[in-house]
């Protein structure tokens, strides 16, 4: 039985990795998820998985040796699977050094522990000898990258040069220089990959897309960013859990992957959609579709720093490993609008209370949602 140990696995993509996970290997893994339960850290997320024998939860910050060390100590760990982070733009610029200490003190932890629990006593100096199939995959962003021009030719590719322009992408981009460095300092068995924006089920609703579900069932302003007009690609997180699978499955170490959903879209585009497809999934006898409507709109400053276009080439996982993303942007708007149609009780519970407060916190008046 292969033992994964996943860091941030109450969050959005590590919650749906964790479902991705047991819904392809069942019984034949073991599951240890690590998180610190802050604010976007949702036990709910995880609900019909906590009792299996074969999952453990962890309440533990990334940053705490004793903490890390003990659970590589106590359990056999195989794979680590890296989300923990922070990783909304906008509380990045006004708490940066909250996201130097998770994002890249927090990966200097796990990789420190990781090194020290799977290196063999004899190895060499300082290139070490592991223990046969281990693996760390840091999961990233393709925020890294910078900003791309609005020409439809330009991609990021692996070998495009680091430009973060916000704190939260000058942390990523910092955790990945790590990584890169135990790899080549220390022959450290690991792989990095560099994720376009994700949807889907569990997302937190400071992002672009749940935030606009939320709001407009709700009857409140839908506000755009500037002139709405930046370009992100956006990918179902259920493709991103494939590819992470394949990586850890098939790839050589030490290499790094793009992934991304060829759904390139301007963010005035996004919601629009929500609206069409809301619109078209409410009945006419629910209240709620007379809220939904794009008089809805209303355009914000734009944020500090903030990047006009992110586009992935995702050819090198493709040609490796055979990935490609398989949900087209519409039906994943339909899918994750579903999702929160069937779930309702999940977005009231985390939309009340300390969220409530953290959303007057960060947006006042305004209610800008992040959309990376």
């Amino acid at each position: 039985m292969r033992t994964y140990l996943v860091t941030g696995g109450c969050g959005f993509i590590g919650s749906n990795f964790i479902h991705h996970m047991f819904r392809t290997y069942g019984d034949d893994i073991r599951i240890i998820n690590v998180d610190a339960l802050t604010y976007a850290g949702n036990p709910e997320n995880l609900a019909s998985v906590e009792n299996l024998p074969n999952y453990t939860f962890v309440k533990a910050d990334v940053c705490d040796k004793d903490a890390i060390r003990r659970v590589f100590a106590e359990n056999d760990v195989d794979v680590v699977v890296h989300f923990a982070a922070e990783s909304h733009v906008d509380r990045s610029i006004l708490e940066p050094e909250l996201f130097v200490r998770t994002n890249v003190l927090g990966t200097a932890n796990m990789l420190n522990c990781a090194k020290e629990a799977w290196s063999l006593p004899d190895g060499p100096d300082p290139l070490g000898n592991y223990k046969p199939g281990k693996r760390f995959l840091h999961v990233s962003t393709d925020e890294v990258y910078g900003s791309l021009p609005d020409d439809p030719d330009a991609f990021f590719y692996e070998t495009t040069p680091y430009a973060p322009h916000s704190p939260y992408s000058a942390s990523k981009a910092s955790s990945d220089f790590l990584v890169k460095a135990y790899m080549d300092t220390y022959h450290f068995p690991a792989n990095i990959t560099n994720c376009s924006n994700n949807y889907g089920p569990y997302q937190f609703p400071e992002k672009l897309i749940p935030l606009m579900i939320n709001n407009a069932l709700n009857g409140r302003k839908l506000p755009v960013y500037g002139d709405g007009m930046n370009v992100r690609d956006w990918l179902y997180v259920e493709d991103h859990c494939r590819a992470i699978d394949l990586v850890i499955h098939k790839a050589p170490l030490f290499e790094t992957y793009n992934v991304g959903g060829h759904n390139e879209k301007r963010n005035i585009e996004i919601v629009k959609t929500i609206i069409e497809v809301l619109r078209e999934e409410l009945p006419d006898t629910d209240p709620r579709k007379a809220n939904v409507s794009e008089d809805l709109i209303t355009y914000v400053e734009d944020r500090k720093g903030h990047d006009r276009r992110y586009a992935i080439a995702p050819d090198k996982i493709r040609r490796d490993l055979g990935w490609e993303p398989e949900t087209m942007f519409r039906e994943g708007i339909r899918k994750t609008i579903t999702w929160y149609f069937d779930h309702m009780d999940w977005m009231e519970h985390i939309t009340n209370g300390a969220y409530m407060k953290y959303y007057e916190k960060m947006y006042g008046d305004r209610g800008a949602a992040e959309s990376k």
